[in-house]
């Protein structure tokens, strides 16, 4: 490995980032929204759990003033008393970038749909209509909307007589980074906040930036939908990494930030490196979307279903693990954001009987994996999914869902079976299930908001039993008298820690799969050499005898998910992994 690759230490390489969804996490003014003084009143919970540098502020996605917050959220002055008390404690704020749109009430596209004549006119997308042989007016193309799969990616302006590219939502207009004004003003806005006190950036989307400029039409991959998934010519298009470059040499390298680009639709390597290798790269390291997207249909929608197993798991991962080691990269490792459902839902078995289980197993997995860890609100409570039975029409309210509920009901309104598959999507896949409020306790609301308050977003049903202050009490007794009697939160408390005191192989050190061929089981070496150890996990809900490869000599067996103990063997041999099972062990160097 090389010396100023993988193995160079960096703060950001080692930092435990806990992403917030403001809105949801803890509302301190009686609203129904969650604020920034909520976050600030939530630091010690935060470095009690193990998250020594960095929260992250996840504060909207339609910037209508990248100056400012949403009022919901607070003021600027809140932002300056929140970084402040980081500061304090040893952390540091991490923000969300967006800057492939903005909203339709900015300044910059008021002015841009003002005129054709404005001089901000080419600071957005615009484009004049086709004409169909009927002489109807047609969009540009034929791209679909990303979150609105029925609905044309286009938005058609009646004053000027023309369609400005709007990819999430009509109110969320694409800024034209062909413009180099765009670019300079995108540049003032990272000063902005780095000089404030920000110290990174999460950058939305971030390839989305560069689109091809012919905008063509795209491939027809959806023979029943009239608008097609564009993202060849909208993701990853031709001047991304003259862009970011640029970005890097005019603002980022002038500061000790911590980046990392929101990149979906990426799949090739080379690309990948280019933007995140230690010699050339212009960011920390890019959310790789593979894991998250296992359950996707392959170049279809995002709310579309299929089979995975572990096999599927171990093939992602040793792909990305390898990757970063091998050619001086670096990693994100994540299984939930505010984009995507519960990972305990989603990978593991939600149940009463297994979900404690499941939310470790998936602890202990990204606890001892190379790269930088991102944590999402909730996820160390081990948060589940809401209810099946929420009604659709009611419960949910990010645009993705009601887009998708509302085609689904009006394409298939007598079809029973239909909608019950789209329900089963929406239960499996809404990005509203990690939207749901912070469970903090029992009480009414959890603890979210005042009792008498109704908060802006329903509250799951399994609050009373599922919530901090329940995994919190008694944590140092608990962690001492019996390490393996954990609640989920001390169970990524002792992990972090854990991964902390051997961050030369959990975060720097090599990595090798076991029993490459199992469906069910995901096994993996981590190793310097001065030590080694051995990571079991069954991804799936029943008992596996697990033959014990001679490359891994277990020393000793250290943690396990289960409360019943871990296997009685020194060696080698055959154990029962159960049902959801993990196991760390340390082998012998």
């Amino acid at each position: 490995m090389s010396p100023g690759g993988i193995n160079k230490r960096e703060w950001w390489k080692e930092a435990v980032v806990y992403q917030i969804y403001p809105a949801s996490f803890l509302d301190t003014n009686g609203d129904g929204w969650g604020d920034v003084p909520g976050i600030t009143a939530k630091l010690d919970y935060l470095k009690g759990l193990g998250v020594y540098r960095s929260p992250q502020a996840d504060m909207g996605y339609d910037i209508s003033d990248y100056n400012d917050i949403d009022h919901r959220y607070g003021t600027l002055e809140d932002v300056d008393h929140l970084i402040a008390e980081l500061k304090k404690r040893g952390m540091k704020l991490m923000m969300d970038l967006v800057v492939n749109h903005t909203s339709e009430e900015h300044a910059w596209f008021l002015e841009s749909r003002s005129s054709k004549n404005n001089p901000k006119r080419d600071w957005y997308m615009w484009r004049p209509p086709k004409y169909d042989k009927d002489g109807n007016r047609q969009p540009p193309n034929n791209w679909a909307q990303i979150l609105g799969e029925m609905n044309s990616a286009w938005t058609w302006d009646e004053k000027t007589g023309e369609y400005y590219l709007s990819l999430f939502t009509p109110e969320q207009p694409d800024l034209n980074w062909e413009n180099p004004d765009v670019r300079a003003a995108v540049h003032d806005v990272l000063r902005f906040w780095l000089d404030r006190g920000v110290s990174g950036f999460r950058m939305d989307v971030i390839n989305l930036i560069s689109k091809v400029p012919e905008l063509p039409d795209a491939d027809i991959v959806a023979s029943d939908h009239e608008y097609q998934p564009g993202f060849k010519y909208f993701a990853n298009g031709p001047r991304l990494h003259e862009y970011l470059v640029d970005m890097k040499k005019e603002v980022l390298s002038k500061y000790d930030t911590i980046t990392v680009g929101e990149m979906p639709f990426v799949r090739d390597e080379n690309e990948i490196l280019k933007v995140v290798s230690t010699q050339e790269g212009v960011l920390n390291m890019i959310f790789i979307f593979e894991l998250v997207d296992i359950d996707n249909v392959p170049g279809s929608f995002r709310l579309t279903l299929q089979e995975w197993d572990a096999k599927q798991i171990k093939h992602c991962m040793n792909r990305w693990q390898r990757l970063m080691i091998d050619r001086d990269g670096w990693n994100s490792l994540f299984c939930e954001n505010h984009d995507n459902p519960r990972s305990v839902s989603r990978y593991t078995d939600d149940s009463d009987e297994y979900r404690e289980l499941g939310a470790k197993l998936l602890c202990m997995m990204q606890t001892t994996l190379s790269g930088t860890l991102y944590v999402y609100q909730g996820e160390e409570l081990g948060m589940r999914n809401f209810p099946y039975e929420w009604d659709p029409s009611v419960e949910y309210k990010d645009v993705e869902s009601i887009n998708y509920w509302k085609k689904m009901t009006k394409t298939y309104p007598n079809d029973p079976e239909k909608l019950a598959h789209a329900r089963k999507v929406l239960h499996y896949k809404a990005r509203d299930h990690a939207r749901t409020p912070m469970q903090w306790d029992a009480s009414p609301n959890s603890g979210f908001c005042p009792s008498d308050v109704k908060p802006w977003m329903r509250v799951n049903d399994d609050y009373a039993t599922v919530n901090a202050a329940a995994q919190m009490s008694d944590s140092k007794e608990a962690q001492a008298a019996n390490s393996d009697q954990l609640t989920v939160r001390q169970f990524w408390h002792r992990g972090l820690e854990h991964r902390k005191q051997h961050k030369d192989v959990f975060v720097y050190g090599d990595f090798a799969l076991v029993d490459e061929e199992n469906h069910k089981i995901f096994a993996y070496r981590r190793f310097t050499d001065e030590e080694s150890w051995i990571v079991v996990l069954n991804f799936s809900g029943e008992s596996v005898k697990w033959e014990i490869p001679e490359e891994a000599k277990v020393k000793m067996w250290c943690a396990g998910n289960y409360t019943s103990g871990k296997p009685d063997i020194s060696m080698s041999g055959t154990i029962e992994v159960r049902p959801w099972e993990g196991l760390l062990g340390m082998l012998e160097v």
